[in-house]
């Protein structure tokens, strides 16, 4: 196996190790995903009480928890190219601290973010308690944004990767800062459709997992000019069905070489 595909294996593996724990958190306990309890709207028209009622039955803490949870389900498989730039620029014994900083930047960017986009929630799920119609809207908005130059713009910004000084204070400052930078581009791509999945009435698991696919599939894809078009998960379909093409036509020629192993006279 050449050198660069087995680094690759290296990094990818843990990463989606650490994802699919996530999922089977989310699975095993579905009350930590990003899903509301609603309280009793008795008017027509959000009242501060009401409001106040749904904060209270839905504490910060357990949102925050679950939406730090529901982010490492689905971005960490969109960060093996950052974290194997990352390997590869830093000394042996930096590499753990140099990733974890990475990670913190990242990550604070997007619990920034995520303080956006519960508040959202919070808001559209008092105006309209239970209902498809915000999932709807907001759908509606995740397809033109997904169509639209800026989110390549964005997704452009993304396959940026800095360059990172070796040694001392200035190393640490500038991984993190790479992680912070990745995580405002990350989040710039990606707000909309993050933002969908929490909405649906039901379904969660499933919006989820479609946007996760997506997303993947987004950062498999090279940098492209900014333009109006339909972006879907055209590259990880692609390589999806050629990894099933390959293991097919593998055990097709397995089959035909074994008869022959078998029988000597052949």
């Amino acid at each position: 196996m050449p050198g660069n595909a087995r680094r690759s294996i290296g990094v990818r593996a843990p990463i989606l190790f650490i994802s699919a724990i996530a999922w089977m958190m989310l699975l095993v306990n579905p009350g930590s995903m990003i899903a509301l309890i609603h309280c009793p709207v008795t008017t027509s028209w959000a009242s501060p009480m009401s409001f106040k009622m749904l904060v209270e039955m839905n504490p910060l803490s357990s949102l925050a928890e679950g939406w730090a949870l529901m982010l490492v389900a689905m971005m960490a498989p969109t960060l093996t190219a950052p974290v194997r730039y990352i390997l590869e620029r830093s000394f042996k014994r930096r590499r753990a601290r140099s990733v974890a900083l990475f990670f913190i930047g990242y990550g604070a960017v997007w619990m920034v973010a995520g303080a956006v986009l519960l508040s959202t929630e919070l808001l559209l799920s008092l105006l309209a308690p239970r209902s498809l119609l915000p999932a709807i809207m907001v759908g509606v908005v995740a397809f033109v944004w997904q169509c639209a130059p800026a989110k390549q713009r964005c997704l452009n910004r993304g396959h940026n990767h800095y360059a990172l000084a070796a040694f001392g204070l200035d190393a640490d400052l500038d991984v993190f800062r790479f992680g912070m930078k990745h995580g405002v581009w990350c989040v710039g791509s990606c707000w909309a459709l993050m933002l969908f999945p929490m909405l649906l009435p039901v379904g969660h698991f499933a919006g989820m997992a479609a946007v996760t696919f997506q997303v993947v599939s987004e950062r498999l894809e090279q940098p492209r000019p900014p333009d109006w078009r339909l972006r879907g998960p055209v590259k990880l379909v692609r390589i999806l069905v050629q990894q099933a093409r390959m293991g097919i036509q593998g055990t097709i020629t397995g089959s035909a070489v074994l008869p022959t192993a078998l029988n000597p006279r052949r």
